[in-house]
């Protein structure tokens, strides 16, 4: 007796049986493993710290996933045009956002463009790295501490000329929220990315930027500009000698930014979770931890639910910053 005899089916139903198991199969296979190349979508230029980043942690992303992965910078908006493209993806795991935090906390408030919005439309899988800026100053400056820069500020309001990546950019705010905190007046000079400011602080054109870590670093230790405070409320490893903000008097200032993953909305919770699993393994690897402790990134070892809180609660912060704010 045959074994779809046994069952009491036709050839026909057995077959069409085989056929319903099998695309079971096919389903819970495509739910557990992504298409046969990952897409990291980044939001910003090639050779930027954002797609650095995202270099460093995609070969080891790799290994951990068992599947080759790709870095794909989608540039524009503030990484919105990254992140719509994910928001458009297929919900597999094929497409993932490496976001950076302007994009999911800044950029809602600041830019006519945003197309989505991040609290919505994109589902958290995983953090990966925060950052801090630093706060660097001219040499030639008659104050050498952040409490005598806030008493020069404090005489000279208005005086004191700071720059930025441009109008909206996570420096320009940092700035912004320090001068509501320590209460005195700056004068906002927006360029067009952190290395044209950087220049005139050197310069002297300007008095002062904020500037992440990693960024600011090689000009600090090369004497070309003199830190006074990083913007973390604690210390950062890669400048342990430096106070934070809060540290030196700047109440409620505690300003950084991060990195982390995201994916469309519909995802299976079995592919949500090995990415999940997937990023904190690949946040062990040695090698990656140093690259990134050495440019002053410190290696987030949380859950999703840390990122999705942490979104909430800068996105509502910055809503708070920017309002009443005019952005061209």
């Amino acid at each position: 007796m045959t074994f779809s005899k046994s069952l009491g089916l036709s050839r026909r139903g057995w077959l069409s049986a085989v056929g319903a198991a099998l695309s079971v199969c096919s389903a819970v296979a495509l739910a557990q493993s992504p298409a046969s190349n990952l897409k990291l979508v980044v939001g910003y230029a090639a050779g930027g710290p954002v797609d650095a980043a995202a270099r460093v942690f995609a070969p080891v992303f790799s290994r951990e996933m068992g599947v080759p992965v790709i870095v794909e910078n989608r540039v524009g908006a503030g990484g919105a045009v990254a992140g719509q493209t994910v928001v458009k993806s297929a919900p597999t795991g094929a497409e993932l956002f490496f976001a950076a935090s302007p994009t999911m906390t800044i950029s809602p408030h600041v830019l006519k463009a945003m197309t989505f919005d991040p609290l919505k439309d994109l589902a958290p899988l995983a953090p990966i790295l925060t950052y801090a800026n630093v706060l660097v100053i001219n040499q030639n400056q008659p104050f050498k501490t952040l409490p005598k820069l806030v008493a020069y500020a404090k005489a000279n309001p208005g005086q004191l000329a700071y720059g930025s990546a441009g109008m909206g950019a996570s420096n320009h705010l940092s700035g912004e929220l320090f001068a509501r905190r320590a209460g005195i007046q700056m004068t906002h000079v927006p360029y067009k990315g952190n290395a044209p400011a950087m220049t005139d602080v050197m310069g002297g054109q300007i008095q002062m930027m904020f500037d992440i870590v990693g960024g600011a670093k090689s000009y600090i230790d090369g004497g070309k500009v003199r830190p006074l405070a990083v913007t973390s409320k604690e210390r950062n490893p890669a400048l342990p000698q430096l106070p934070s903000m809060t540290e030196l008097g700047v109440r409620d200032y505690d300003v950084g930014g991060w990195y982390g993953l995201y994916g469309p909305l519909g995802m299976s919770a079995e592919m949500s979770q090995r990415i999940a699993a997937a990023t904190a393994r690949a946040l062990q690897d040695a090698d990656l931890r140093k690259r990134w402790v050495d440019q002053g990134y410190v290696i987030w070892n949380g859950k999703v639910s840390d990122l999705a809180e942490r979104m909430r609660r800068e996105h509502a912060l910055w809503a708070e910053v920017t309002k009443g704010m005019t952005f061209e």
